[in-house]
Order: C-alpha cells, then structure tokens, then sequence
C-alpha cells in the first residue's frame, strides 16, 4: 500500500469522526426547536454539548488541513468547484459559534430567541449541505481535463445529492436525538428517546435508498459489507432506542454515521472526484496527491499528535459524562 493510500484512509478516518461527533452536535442544535418546551428545556439540551462542540469541530479542521497537504489538488478542484456551499457551510459555523456563546450574554427574551432561531437554522443547513456535497464528491462532477470544475451551482443540486443531504439531515437528527436521551433526564429524556424513534424511521427510509442507489451505481464488495454494517447498526440502534438502552443506541447509531461515511469512501477509492464527464479526467489518489517526502513527514506528525487529540478530547467527554435536567438549570 502506497502513502497515498494509507492518507486516503486517514482522512476518510477524520471524516468519519467529525460527523460522528458533529453529527449529534448539529442534532443538538436542531432539537432546540423539535424537542425543548421553554428556555430551561433549552438550556439542558445546549449544555450537553456546551463543553464538547468546539472540540468536535477540531476534526473538521483537521480533515481539511489534511485534504490540503496530502491532496492538493483534490482540495483545490472540490473548494473551486463548491466554493458556494462550502462558503455557506463555513458561514453557518462561524454564526454558531456565535449563538453558543451570545446568547446568554444579556438578560433578554428577544435576544435569546433571535439567537436559538440562529443556533436552530446554521444547524439544520450544515447537517443538510454536507450530505450534498459528499454525495456529489461520490456521484461525480463535471471535471474537465485539467482537473477543474466545468460545471454550476444547480448541477450540484441533483436527485442524488438532494436525497444524500436529507440522510444527512435525519440521520444527524436521530443521532441529536439519542445522545440528547443519553445525557438528559426526567421529562425531555422520555421524549428524546420518542422523537429519536421517529427520526430513526425516517433516517432508515431515506438511507436504504440512497445507500442503494449507490451501491448499484459505482459500489463493491468493501462499500457493501459497509453498507450492510450500517444498516445493521441502525436497526440496532432503534431497537435499543426502544428499550430506553440510550448508551447502546448512542453507541450502534455512531456505528450508523461510521459505516455510512465509510461505505461513500469505499465506494468512492480509488478515485477522490470522479468526472462525470470523461472517466480518464478523474482525479485519483495518485495523481491528485503530494510528493512522498511530504507524505511521510505528515504520516510522523500524525503518529505523534493524534494521540495527544483523542486523550484530551476523551478526557473532556469522561469529565461531563453525568446527565442533567432542568433542575441542574438555574432559576433566570
């Protein structure tokens, strides 16, 4: 195996922990409207990501970070030709760090709703623009023969792409869902563990059939037996959910965000970005990656680093592992 193989791997790695740990943050975010019934509810549900979600978003810079120097120009053909989604994407993060942290700053009913609409939304728009925009990397693009995008925003919004952006927008939900069972008590947690079942069935509907559509179109066998793994877990997951066993669901529906995320990049190897408009235009693992001595200078910095990042953010977790409920909240 090739270092540019072994750094495909590791960013599919990265991908698969940002949206693993994002992906019920962004839940989180979208249940503040779905779920909580009045500003303590609210509260509760923020505070259990209040200490984790800046750490969460470390992974996403760490995958771009990678993308850049392991495979420039993959990096430089995707942020060329996605600038407008990404650039929303990036928006969106940058309005939430925000409202996480205004919106408490003053003692104001309409300043606190105006920032729980703004939390609510640059959830809910991520959750729905990466989906698309993973869907279309494994989909393929309009590259022409110098390895750049030909093509527009509204090619972005194909059937595919649309449908792979709801999976990621349910599945995040459902995700959202369960951890908010896992770490709540009382009355929320009960109707954490409900509406996570809805999303679960909706996420289930929607994912068998874009996980389908792209396994008959351009899988094998490694995307299948992810395929079936994913689907597996999610069937876990609800059946846990279920059984109010919110540590197993939280656990088989982080299975479902891995094996759904891995079963794209199996899929997707050995390609980065597929041309939909000449197979021999693709950029590939080889020819979109750095020189070997860049390659392996990131593979030592890795080996030492990645280390350091999982204690400290496993660390943070254990710390604020206890459940908390709207008594834990202060009276305003």
């Amino acid at each position: 195996m090739e270092l540019h193989d072994v750094w495909f791997a590791l960013i599919a790695v990265l991908w698969i922990g940002y949206f693993f740990l994002e992906g019920f943050d962004f839940g989180i975010g979208i249940l503040t409207k779905l779920l909580a019934r009045g500003e303590a509810e609210r509260r509760v549900l923020i505070n259990t990501v209040g200490p984790v979600w800046d750490g969460n978003e470390v992974w996403l810079l760490t995958a771009g970070g990678a993308t850049f120097a392991a495979f420039p120009v993959w990096y430089a053909t995707l942020f060329s030709g996605f600038y407008l989604p990404l650039l929303a994407i990036l928006v969106c993060l940058i309005v939430r760090v925000v409202a996480f942290e205004y919106r408490g700053k003053r003692d104001d009913d309409q300043w606190k709703r105006n920032w729980e609409h703004a939390l609510f939304w640059t959830s809910l728009l991520p959750a729905f623009l990466w989906g698309v925009a993973f869907a279309n990397i494994v989909h393929g693009v309009k590259i022409d023969a110098e390895g750049e995008y030909a093509g527009t925003v509204l090619d972005l919004l194909n059937p595919y792409a649309l449908l792979g952006g709801l999976v990621t927008l349910t599945l995040f939900t459902f995700h959202g869902a369960v951890f908010a069972a896992l770490k709540t008590r009382g009355d929320i947690r009960d109707r954490a563990r409900t509406l996570a079942g809805r999303a679960g069935l909706a996420t289930a509907g929607l994912a068998l059939v874009f996980l389908l559509w792209t396994q008959t179109s351009g899988g094998n066998v490694r995307s299948l037996v992810a395929l079936v793994v994913t689907v597996v877990a999610l069937l876990g997951a609800l059946a846990a959910n279920q059984r109010a066993r919110e540590g197993w669901a939280f656990a088989l529906s982080g299975v479902t965000v891995a094996g759904a995320v891995a079963m794209l990049f199996l899929a997707l190897y050995p390609d980065v970005m597929p041309s939909s408009l000449n197979t021999a235009w693709s950029l590939t693992v080889s020819n979109a990656s750095s020189s070997t001595y860049t390659l392996t200078v990131m593979t030592w910095v890795a080996a030492i680093m990645t280390p350091v990042v999982l204690l400290y953010q496993g660390w943070t977790y254990w710390v604020f592992r206890k459940r908390i409920g709207v008594e834990h909240i202060p009276a305003a």
